[in-house]
Order: C-alpha cells, then sequence, then structure tokens
C-alpha cells in the first residue's frame, strides 16, 4: 500500500510537472512543440514506473520503421501498458484514446496540444473527423500510431477480438501494421485494481504487416493476421475468436484504460 501511494503522488507530481510545461509551451512557443512533447511524455512515463519499481524491456525493435508513418496494435491489460510503450517505444509516437482523457485537468489540455488523438465514442461522424485530421499530421509528421484494437483493457489478460477501425486506417494510410505485445501489465496492475505491484514488463515487437496494395476488402484479413501475430508474441495459444472484429468503432475502438 505504501508503494502504491508513492505512485500516486509521483504521477500526480509528473503529471503536474511534465504536462504543465507543454500547456504553457503550448501558448508561448509552439516552435519545437512535438519534440519537447516527445520528451515530456517519455519523461512522465518513465517517472511513473521508476516509482513503481517497474522494469521494461523491448524485443523487436528493430521491427519498427524510424522513417515514415505506421500503425503499431497492441493488447491491452493494465494501465501500465501505456506507460511501459511510452517510455520505452524508440520511436515518436501518438496515442489513440477516449475523449474522456481531455477532461483530465492539466494533463487533458496537454494531451490535445501534443497532437494525440481524441475519440468521442458517442458521436461517430465527429469521432471520424478527429481520426482523419489527426492522421493527416501524423503521416507529415512520421509519427508511429498506437492503438489498442481490443477497445478497453482485458478483464482476465487474454486477448479479445479486435474491432476493425486500425485496419481501415492502415489500408486508407497504405502504411505498414506493427503487431505488438506488451506482457506483465496485468501482475503489476489489473483491470479493477487500484494496488501497484513492482515487477518486470517486456515488449514484444512483431515484423510489419504490409499493407500497399490492399483495399477495403481485405480489412478483415489483415485483422486476422494482426490478432493471431499479437497472440502469438504474448505466447498464447487458442484460435482466432469468430466475432473478432465484428464491429467497427472510430478510431479503431482504441482505448487508453477504461
Amino acid at each position: 500500500m505504501i508503494r502504491t501511494l508513492w505512485v500516486y503522488l509521483v504521477g500526480s507530481l509528473a503529471t503536474l510537472w511534465y504536462a504543465g510545461a507543454m500547456v504553457v509551451r503550448s501558448h508561448v512557443w509552439r516552435r519545437g512543440l512535438y519534440r519537447a512533447c516527445d520528451r515530456a511524455a517519455r519523461g512522465w512515463a518513465r517517472a511513473i514506473l521508476w516509482a513503481s519499481g517497474v522494469r521494461v524491456r523491448v524485443e523487436g525493435a528493430e521491427n519498427l520503421r524510424t522513417d515514415g508513418a505506421q500503425i503499431l496494435v497492441a493488447n491491452h491489460e493494465s494501465w501500465f501498458d501505456v506507460f511501459a510503450l511510452a517510455a520505452a517505444l524508440p520511436v515518436r509516437y501518438r496515442f489513440v484514446a477516449k475523449k474522456e482523457l481531455e477532461g483530465i485537468p492539466v494533463f487533458g489540455r496537454a494531451w490535445t496540444s501534443c497532437g494525440h488523438v481524441s475519440v468521442d465514442r458517442g458521436n461517430r461522424e465527429a469521432a471520424v473527423e478527429a481520426m482523419e485530421q489527426a492522421w493527416r499530421e501524423i503521416r507529415e509528421e512520421r509519427f508511429t500510431m498506437i492503438l489498442f484494437p481490443e477497445g478497453t483493457r482485458s478483464p482476465d489478460g487474454t486477448l479479445q477480438p479486435f474491432k476493425k477501425g486500425a485496419f481501415v486506417l492502415a489500408i486508407q494510410g497504405q502504411v505498414p501494421l506493427v503487431p505488438a505485445a506488451v506482457v506483465g501489465g496485468r501482475r503489476v496492475m489489473a483491470k479493477g485494481e487500484k494496488r501497484i505491484r513492482p515487477g518486470p514488463m517486456l515488449i514484444r515487437i512483431g515484423k510489419p504487416i504490409p499493407t500497399e496494395g490492399t483495399t477495403l476488402r481485405d480489412r478483415n484479413r489483415l485483422l486476422q493476421e494482426c490478432w493471431r501475430e499479437v497472440a502469438r508474441l504474448k505466447g498464447e495459444g487458442g484460435t482466432f475468436p469468430a466475432e473478432g472484429g465484428a464491429a467497427a468503432s472510430p478510431g479503431g475502438g482504441a482505448e487508453v484504460g477504461r
């Protein structure tokens, strides 16, 4: 319990420091803002991981391109998946998450100022418009877009069906899909728990799946291929769920913590 309180204290201070700095920067000096946001996001996430006693190791980083846009699709079991990816990925990235994060004081303003994508799941038209605008910026800046196509954190750690949005985006942009598995986050902090436990985490990054020449008719094939690869990277067996991806949602159903 002492560690958990310590993490919440450090996390709050880190959020005020890093997010507050980006809010101020966005008002007084926008030149180089995105680069400053990259450093701030990594500093914020690393502070939380340090306080939590969590060590993150990355395998397969060579599979990430550094000279162009791509979409990274990962499983989602814990808030710590976000911190691990934010701290350890060796590329410039932006997350896609639910619009409710914009309402968090200081953090929400920094989130939007730094170009992360907010999706209003109750307003499909607004969500699609936000994704299209963000996608243009991401391609121009050569960011990696990070989505959690399960749509929410898995309650038991098993890989849930994927939604289609991430794969539609990849086809529209003709950019590669990069499957990734984040392992160990649920042991640190499972969905519905408040207690934080120290321990190792591992990010396994698979080989990119090309989308050049694909059309929307290929979206289910790409979805299934990504699902199977993420499951393999996680070390899971099992069969692709028949209902996987049956319901599309704006922004791929991607969501950071629910």
